[in-house]
């Protein structure tokens, strides 16, 4: 290999095979052969000049090619699966040549002709995780391509592939009728065209740069970032990627056109933090992704107690450039200051950074954060939600131990006093609803879960609770609509959406889907193989229902109905009694 020929970029690859042939080739080799030089000279040859790619090589029983762009690669793939169904006509199940495709975009290796790379390899690593006929594709590709074309994609989940070393997430096109997924051809609505203004202007927030010299101050840019994010998020005319999802490209170096190509919006906010002693320098821009152009850039140098003002301006300044010039009502721009005292604010940045990083020690360093927050402002509202967030954060996983209900019934009286001193923050209300939740208090539960949802309408954390309340009330469909628009909000969500999509697919009386949302969680713990058995056991499928019983009594020997029914909320009579009796059928005792 000439080293000097040796390039490397970014492209969409397309690896394909013929699924059997060796088997086709035994039966009768000279009509597969001559049907495989049809196939390339009649299909695969002119579809890939028509969609703007070249064919690498081709490999006996199937064909590498490259592509200028990720949709020419899906359209291409798509349009040979169906003129291959022409193709293959009349002819016996056992003698067509059915393709089985994956489509990656990645960095691939160049040397003259050929190429090589992790980007390749796992294009090939997909073609053997499709059917036949069948095509999947990567995260990537989905995220790009999902708006621009007419396919209809499945979530295949998480895929462990030989010779690559971190997981793949899979999505599989069927190309089973032409009409769903064939692309018409029609260009991106021009803003302001009655296309364009269907859909809300989406808009994602990067984490704002650390410019400081001193590296402890990283919380700092996150948490302007994070409320910045909050902000916006407050607008219900603005679709607004969360936080877990944009917080994946932090510290890496990337371009905005790349960012709203892989999350699927159109405006990307990008920006940096300088703090220095008693003053703070903020830059931002706002940039139209579709076409990587700057919409707006500013820069504040001020005082550091100037910092809430800053944060008003630049998301005033955002929203009055989006299309439309988005008006929001006077209650949503009001421009409140949460605390005079900046070094409590300090304090909230650090614990809510330290909390999303899900582990023991950083939830403890979390609390003792918050809880100086609120010795320096007894009148901190949103310290004291995040305390009690970060609280719960341990209970759940075992982290702290004790009478739990005397906390819970503590931490609430406190919640319910910050009320009387700001009724508009969101995550007191969210917290609020889950704890009346499990108290069965719904009607506090649903007034506090509407409170929370007029603040902020594209909080993930609020939209998915709204889902599980739904469900929990006995209306699971509505539920389901609003945790897949959670997920959607997020695509970057916790693994734990899926347990609360499952829940809402069981309670809906729809098992096959339940199962297929509880198998996407990658350790699923005792509840999670309980809810599997019993779905099983509504299915008739006993073996099924029964090795997840084990599985569940396996880490948990103690699990039983009682104490599994005294966590599950349900309104409804009759949604109790369709949970219990699915895990008698599956074989769990009563106590």
């Amino acid at each position: 290999m000439n080293s000097d020929s040796i390039t490397h970029r970014l492209a969409a690859i397309l690896a394909a095979d013929v699924a059997g042939y060796s088997r086709l080739m035994n039966e009768d080799e000279a009509a597969t052969v001559s049907a495989w030089q049809n196939l390339r000279s009649d299909i695969i040859k002119p579809s890939t000049a028509e969609h703007s790619g070249r064919i690498v090589k081709h490999t006996g029983d199937g064909f590498l090619a490259e592509f200028q762009t990720v949709s020419d690669a899906v359209r291409c793939a798509v349009a040979m699966q169906f003129k291959m169904a022409e193709f293959n006509g009349d002819l016996a199940d056992s003698r067509r040549l059915n393709f089985r495709m994956g489509i990656n975009f990645g960095e691939i290796v160049v040397d003259e002709d050929d190429i090589h790379g992790d980007g390749v390899n796992v294009a090939a690593r997909l073609e053997g995780l499709a059917s036949e006929p069948g095509i999947c594709v990567t995260s990537q590709v989905f995220e790009q391509v999902r708006k621009k074309v007419d396919c209809a994609f499945e979530d295949m989940g998480e895929h462990q592939v030989k010779n690559i070393a971190e997981p793949i997430h899979v999505y599989r096109i069927q190309c089973s009728e032409p009409a769903p997924y064939l692309e018409t051809n029609r260009d991106p609505a021009e803003p302001g065209s009655p296309q364009a203004t269907m859909e809300k202007p989406s808009i994602a927030v990067l984490p704002f740069d650390n410019m400081s010299a001193d590296p402890e101050q990283e919380f700092f840019a996150d948490g302007l970032t994070e409320d910045i994010l909050t902000q916006l998020s407050r607008f219900d005319e603005l679709f607004v990627i969360s936080r877990n999802s944009t917080f994946t490209y932090k510290g890496k170096s990337v371009k905005a056109k790349d960012v709203a190509r892989e999350l699927g919006v159109r405006y990307v906010v990008e920006g940096s933090v300088r703090k220095a002693g008693d003053r703070v320098r903020v830059t931002v821009q706002l940039i139209d992704g579709t076409d990587d152009r700057h919409v707006w850039a500013d820069k504040y140098d001020r005082d550091l107690e100037d910092i809430f003002t800053i944060q008003d301006e630049i998301t005033a300044a955002i929203t009055a450039t989006l299309p439309g010039r988005i008006e929001a009502d006077s209650h949503d721009r009001a421009r409140r200051k949460p605390t005079d005292n900046m070094q409590a604010y300090e304090c909230v940045l650090a614990g809510k950074i330290l909390h999303h990083r899900s582990n023991r020690e950083d939830n403890k360093e979390a609390l003792r954060y918050l809880e100086r927050a609120i010795e320096l402002d007894p009148g901190y509202v949103h310290a004291r939600a995040w305390r009690t967030c970060v609280m719960g954060q341990a209970w759940t996983y075992g982290w702290i131990t004790g009478d739990f209900d005397a906390a819970i019934t503590e931490e609430t009286a406190k919640l319910e006093q910050t009320l009387a001193i700001d009724e508009n923050d969101t995550d007191t209300h969210r917290i609020l609803a889950a704890i009346s939740i499990m108290r069965l208090n719904f009607d506090q539960a649903l007034a506090h879960q509407d409170k929370a949802l007029s603040l902020n309408p594209n909080y993930d954390l609020v939209v998915v609770q709204q889902g599980e309340l739904l469900t929990w009330l006995g209306r699971p469909e509505e539920g389901i609509d609003w945790i897949r628009k959670a997920m959607k909000l997020n695509p970057f969500h916790p693994k734990r959406f899926w347990s609360h999509l499952g829940r809402a697919y069981f309670v809906a009386r729809r098992y096959e889907d339940a199962i297929e949302a509880f198998k996407r969680i990658d350790a699923p713990d005792e509840t999670h193989h309980a809810f599997l058995a019993a779905c099983y056991s509504y299915l008739d499928d006993s073996s099924e229902a029964a090795k997840h019983t084990r599985e569940a009594l396996n880490i948990s020997p103690g699990f039983n109905i009682s104490a599994h029914m005294a966590m599950q909320y349900y309104r409804e009579t009759g949604d109790q009694e369709h949970h219990r009796d699915g895990l008698g059928k599956a074989g769990f005792i009563e106590t």
